[in-house]
């Protein structure tokens, strides 16, 4: 009997959007029957003022722009999708100032929409130098983990619960086991006996029991960009990122992941300046959005895999 699960396979890869000069940063949803992709465009990957562009489609080939969110002389990037409590589709997103090149600060911002196209004026949240990267709603509450501090600056990664997006509570601090480098991009999932589980930069899983305030760690063999993970609807669980490609340079990948390892499976068409994915099972598929600069320009890629 063949006891090794099946290597998941790449159904197909399309480039859905390319019109920025720069398209990077992707989350992905499913949300009132269509297809909603988000992502940063701007000049280039650095310091420069991004903007915010939701897409959507109906059969996920097709796009149209649905809304840009924008703040002046504000950087807005790395924009992620969930949807409320109440059912609204909300998009947090980090929001950094800066000196010509030079960092300045930055602190997360929150937009809500009811239909994916006339959002709220994206509203600061938290203190400065605070970075929500992505939230995760359970049983009515939202998660998300703030990178606090940046480049030279002390990194630290605190944990966060809100009963509505905008007031957050503070749960407790991410003390990873090697100090040389502290949490930064996180990915909080859920299991259905409601242990959290955190994918995060560059190299650790942990898990927590309610009230989340005690966590164990295990650190993988795999530097990440950009983690993200779901639970699949058989309890599995997939993990991607931005790693090194083992014939060199990055790509963007897809692994086999559980609360306490993380094995690369699968390489998308990737390379270079790469990945941040958004990950959606549907119909038995995984829709991953990502973005590339393999092919020139970067821009948004959307795979269909079967796992």
């Amino acid at each position: 009997m063949n006891t090794h699960p099946t290597t998941p396979q790449i159904l197909s890869v399309e480039k859905i959007w390319d019109r920025g000069p720069h398209n990077a940063f992707t989350d992905l949803i499913r949300f009132a029957d269509r297809w909603w992709c988000t992502f940063r465009e701007a000049q280039d990957h650095g310091p420069s003022i991004g903007t915010v562009r939701v897409i959507c489609s109906d059969d996920g080939h097709a796009y149209e722009s649905a809304a840009v969110l924008a703040e002046q002389e504000v950087d807005l990037r790395d924009p992620k999708l969930s949807i409320t409590n109440d059912g609204r589709l909300m998009l947090v997103a980090g929001g950094s100032l800066y000196a010509g090149t030079e960092y300045g600060t930055r602190s997360p911002r929150i937009a809500f929409s009811a239909d994916g196209f006339t959002w709220t004026t994206p509203q600061k949240v938290l203190a400065e130098d605070h970075w929500l990267w992505r939230v995760t709603w359970h049983e009515g509450i939202a998660y998300s983990v703030s990178k606090l501090g940046e480049g030279s600056h002390p990194r630290r990664g605190f944990l966060y619960s809100s009963a509505d997006g905008l007031d957050w509570q503070w749960i407790t601090e991410f003390f990873l086991p090697n100090d040389t480098w502290t949490a930064s991009e996180t990915t909080l999932r859920f299991m259905p006996d409601g242990t959290m589980i955190a994918l995060v930069r560059p190299d650790w899983i942990g898990t927590s029991q309610s009230p989340y305030s005690d966590w164990q760690w295990t650190q993988i063999d795999h530097p990440m960009g950009g983690p993200n993970f779901i639970r699949w609807s058989d309890g599995t669980l997939w993990a991607s990122a931005r790693s090194r490609h083992p014939e060199g340079g990055a790509a963007t990948v897809l692994a086999r992941m559980t609360p306490t390892s993380y094995e690369p499976v699968l390489w998308l068409p990737s390379g270079g300046d790469c990945s941040y994915p958004g990950m959606v099972e549907h119909e038995g598929l995984l829709w991953m959005s990502y973005y590339s600069s393999h092919e020139g320009k970067t821009s948004i890629y959307l795979a269909q895999i079967a796992v």
